[in-house]
């Protein structure tokens, strides 16, 4: 089977016919060809067999990252682990989304890390994506057992932290601009949603 890009969709190749690879019967994309697509111009992730593709984000949202990871950087390699921005996680089988970042003890140079790897996932969020970061991708970083999740809004640059407590997150943090987030699981790290913010 090989995949090809279309309009605002992937579709897939077989011989001299075209048909969807997001609409069919429940399973129409395998984890084994979503991984065989390689690197792809948009951020696409895989949950439970269908495709969802992200927007590619705004000045405000790549600003507030660049300013994470360099916030995070340094401290992660000071506790043997390290920053990536936008990598693919298998979750479990067939369910590979993309956090903006995480933070991770994968050192290994490969397609998607292990969510047994990952200590923090952070996504920033927007009108857009709101209701999935929020609501779908928790549940889903929860269930795979992720400790920590930290989101971000995009307009204020507010920080939500929440810790895993058995399979679901608990609100453990909320810092608006005027205080400060202090880190210390899994890296000993401050965060400042005023230095975080583009500059006005």
């Amino acid at each position: 089977m090989r995949l090809v890009f279309v309009g605002e969709s992937y579709l897939e190749h077989k011989g001299d016919t075209m048909t969807s690879a997001i609409l069919s019967d429940g399973m129409p994309i395998s984890e084994e060809d979503f991984l065989a697509m390689g690197e792809t111009p948009d951020r696409i992730e895989l949950f439970d067999g269908s495709l969802h593709m992200t927007p590619n984000p705004t000045t405000t949202h790549q600003h507030l990252l660049g300013e994470l990871f360099a916030a995070l950087r340094l401290p992660a390699r000071d506790a043997g682990l390290r920053v990536l921005l936008a990598p693919n996680v298998r979750l479990q089988p067939n369910r590979i989304p993309i956090p903006d970042l995480v933070i991770t003890s994968d050192m290994e140079r490969k397609l998607a890390i292990e969510a047994e790897t990952v200590l923090l996932t952070c996504e920033i969020t927007s009108p857009s994506n709101a209701a999935t970061d929020k609501v779908l991708k928790m549940h889903y970083y929860a269930s795979a057992g992720i400790p920590w999740y930290l989101l971000v809004e995009q307009a204020t640059a507010a920080l939500r932290l929440y810790r895993l407590a058995g399979e679901t997150y608990v609100e453990h943090a909320v810092v608006e601009q005027g205080a400060i987030l202090r880190l210390r699981e899994p890296v000993v790290a401050t965060l400042d949603p005023a230095e975080l913010a583009p500059p006005v």
